[in-house]
């Protein structure tokens, strides 16, 4: 059943690639089973706004483990080049795939994009102009560098515009002066180049990318995308969340944050010595957590219900 399954997923995988369409919903919906919450009209999970406003203060290292100890092992990707390196992006994945140009491939995605589909412009607008607030628009340009770029100052404020976020774009961009104007475009990219990427085969017949998937899964790095996944990008690293784990990344951080509050705050107070706090926590520790959490529960970073949420489950 299992190899059954993984080659009907490689057929509608493979049935988009060569078609250069958008996935359908009840493809989408197929490939992304264990999401069981709302989704947009095209099928993308739709993790709640709340979850990604919290993500924002979840490091990498605890989303990463929370997906490590799920089997999610290859989710990570690092190795970029940033706009506003400082900050935190965060939202919901919008992928594109793009392959090294091919004109006859290239002519009917545009035909069928033009004619059959409405689409206008050239092909890196059209994931674009699908954009809404919240996603975070992920492509793989297979790190094309010299007459690559496809993202510029004009795209980027496009994007900004539609989507609040910036991008993690596998591939080069350019005018970096502009982009870096937009205040929150928080940005992740593998180089930066002066060029432009050639929309059509040119005089000597070079055409450089070619748009093969739109919310198709795509590849960025070691990691496979999903349209719908939580993409987490800070401190030069990227993590792509499954939706069903968007969740528990942020209440497990949640959890490690307030527990190291109150563990560096009993360390400064001489209550507990660094081996006590540093292994793991005895019945009459984890009852003064719980004490602590309830004399303190309108000052702590994290939501109130969910601090009170936490406590429910407790036993002490």
């Amino acid at each position: 059943m299992k190899r059954h399954l993984f080659f009907i997923a490689l057929l509608l995988f493979t049935h988009y690639l060569l078609t250069g369409q958008q996935i359908t919903k009840a493809d989408l919906i197929f490939l992304t089973p264990e999401w069981e919450g709302e989704r947009y009209p095209d099928g993308r999970p739709k993790v709640p706004d709340d979850v990604l406003e919290r993500m924002k203060l979840v490091t990498l290292e605890e989303a990463w483990a929370v997906l490590r100890g799920d089997n999610f092992t290859n989710q990570y990707e690092e190795g970029w080049m940033t706009i506003n390196p400082d900050s935190v992006l965060v939202g919901r994945a919008l992928t594109a795939t793009f392959m090294p140009g091919r004109p006859d491939v290239h002519r009917v995605i545009d035909k069928k994009g033009h004619e059959e589909d409405g689409r206008i412009k050239s092909q890196n607008s059209w994931p674009i102009d699908l954009l809404i607030p919240g996603d975070v628009y992920v492509a793989d340009q297979f790190g094309a560098h010299v007459d690559g770029p496809t993202i510029g100052d004009n795209l980027g404020n496009s994007i900004y515009a539609k989507s609040g976020n910036g991008i993690v774009y596998n591939g080069a961009i350019r005018d970096i002066d502009g982009l870096k104007e937009i205040g929150g475009f928080t940005s992740f990219f593998r180089s930066y180049h002066p060029s432009h990427h050639l929309n059509s085969p040119d005089v000597r017949g070079r055409l450089n990318t070619t748009l093969v998937g739109i919310n198709t899964p795509t590849r960025i790095g070691n990691v496979m995308v999903m349209p719908g996944d939580v993409v987490l990008g800070r401190d030069g690293g990227v993590i792509f969340i499954p939706p069903h784990l968007a969740e528990k990344v942020v209440t497990t951080s949640e959890i490690v944050r307030l527990r190291d509050m109150f563990g560096h705050q009993r360390l400064r107070e001489q209550k507990y010595t660094a081996g006590q706090i540093d292994t793991r926590w005895s019945d009459e520790i984890e009852k003064d957590f719980s004490q602590w959490l309830n004399d303190h529960i309108d000052e702590l970073p994290v939501p109130k219900e969910q601090v009170q949420a936490y406590l429910e489950k407790r036993t002490w």
